[in-house]
Formats: structure tokens, C-alpha cells, sequence
């Protein structure tokens, strides 16, 4: 797939909204340990997504994807634990 840019990647937005719809969520969070985890874990998703596709490298792009896909492994985690000790909803989209 050819792009000009990482901002053209439908992969980088839909992370970019996550990181704000994590943000807008947590807003209020007393929990600053969880709070900070989560923040810092959904804006290293679309920030590794963005790093890899200015490499000039396909095998580095593939390496920050990767980077990327485990920061995702990491907010679900988080939002999963957060959800069970009520810092998020139940109904929280997954």
C-alpha cells in the first residue's frame, strides 16, 4: 500500500482517536497510577505507527507496528483491569 504520508494512514487516525477517547475518559481519574499508564500506553500506539512509517524502511515500518501492537496488548490490559476495579464502566467499548 502506497502513502504520502503516516497521516494518511487509516491505522494512525483510528489510534489517534483512541488516545483522545482515552484522555476524554479518564479525565476525572483520581487513580493517577492508572491514569498515566493508560494515557501513556494509547499515545505510544499511533506515536510507533508514525515513527515506523518515517524509517524509510520496511523492515523498520514491520518493527514499529510491532512496537505498536504491544502498546495495544498493554491498554487492553489496563482498560480491562480498569473495568473490573470501576475506574471504567462495564459498558465501555472494548
Amino acid at each position: 500500500m502506497a502513502y504520502g504520508s503516516f497521516e494518511d494512514l487509516d491505522v494512525w487516525k483510528r489510534a489517534c482517536r483512541l488516545a483522545v477517547r482515552i484522555y476524554e475518559l479518564l479525565k476525572d481519574c483520581k487513580d493517577f497510577g492508572m491514569k498515566d499508564q493508560m494515557t501513556r500506553a494509547s499515545v505510544s500506539i499511533p506515536s510507533n505507527i508514525a515513527e515506523g512509517a518515517e524509517r524509510d524502511s520496511k523492515a523498520e515500518f514491520i518493527r514499529f507496528l510491532h512496537i505498536a501492537k504491544g502498546s495495544a496488548a498493554e491498554l487492553r490490559t489496563q482498560a480491562y483491569i480498569a473495568r473490573k476495579i470501576g475506574i471504567l464502566a462495564e459498558e465501555t467499548q472494548k
